[in-house]
């Protein structure tokens, strides 16, 4: 089911927002010049390489620019609404 949204920053914006899709890529690079070495799969991590664990989606406020979790956004939206 959808949730409405509210921006925590400016908190008057309820309709106008960006969604950040958030892709993981997993590389190892050369300390000395950045270069990427190695493209690792998801599934092929090596044991000191570890998976991205972070949300899969942010926000942005398309009014003041404020990028936070979707929660926070939804949070905000839900307290709207009493």
């Amino acid at each position: 089911m959808p949730t409405p949204y509210r921006c925590p920053n400016c908190k008057t914006n309820k309709t106008r927002f960006n969604f950040i899709k958030q892709v993981p890529e997993f590389v190892k690079v050369d300390p000395e010049t950045g270069e990427v070495l190695e493209i690792y799969d998801n599934t092929q991590l090596d044991p000191f390489h570890l998976p991205y664990n972070g949300p899969d989606i942010k926000i942005q406020c398309a009014v003041c620019g404020l990028i936070e979790d979707e929660k926070m956004f939804a949070k905000f939206g839900e307290s709207s609404i009493q």
